[in-house]
């Protein structure tokens, strides 16, 4: 029988985010054995406590750009995109499906201006290693990925191994040139 669905995506359903990430997923494995909650206090001198605004929770922030690292989204504003409409990225940082996720230029601000000139990623990615490395959730195995391009007569028995070294400063250096980028094309000041 022929059935029309116009109409579905108004309709209103009563579910639980917790039953739409599949059990096996990544994050919930990356959850369970990882905590971040020393980032509040890493990053308590760097905030106000007792004037301004209420500050986003400095754990879904550094959560986002977790999440930016981990899935290669090397743009905020992409990384906003990307959790507006992943299940999973929102049950990660805790956020409901209908709850506002933090604005692109939220963790601009904060990056660029309220952890400048700190080491509080790379210690919050240190942190987040040796957590991993307890859990045995990573190991200190050399990786070999060849994204080379090659000519077809090459010799597969011939091959150079390199370690590569990727570090926080990289990722951070990639997202302020995406905004430098965005801002330019905008017609926006530096």
């Amino acid at each position: 029988m022929l059935r029309n669905s116009n109409g579905k995506q108004t309709a209103y359903e009563f579910v639980s985010i917790e039953d739409l990430v599949p059990k096996d997923h990544m994050l919930r494995k990356i959850d369970k054995h990882i905590s971040f909650e020393f980032i509040r206090e890493k990053v308590k001198p760097l905030y106000c406590e007792d004037n301004g605004r209420p500050a986003i929770d400095p754990i879904v922030l550094f959560k986002m750009i977790f999440l930016g690292y981990f899935y290669g989204i090397r743009s905020e504003r992409r990384l906003e995109q990307e959790i507006q409409t992943n299940l999973a990225y929102r049950w990660f940082l805790g956020l409901g499906l209908t709850e506002r996720v933090p604005d692109h230029t939220t963790i601009s601000w904060n990056r660029r201006t309220r952890f400048k000139d700190t080491t509080i990623f790379q210690d919050v990615f240190d942190e987040i290693v040796l957590q991993a490395i307890q859990h045995r959730m990573v190991g200190g195995r050399v990786l070999v990925s060849d994204s080379t391009h090659i000519k077809a007569n090459a010799n597969k028995h011939k091959f150079t191994k390199k370690e590569v070294l990727q570090n926080t400063k990289d990722y951070i250096d990639e997202l302020n040139a995406a905004v430098t980028e965005d801002r330019k094309q905008n017609g926006k000041k530096p």
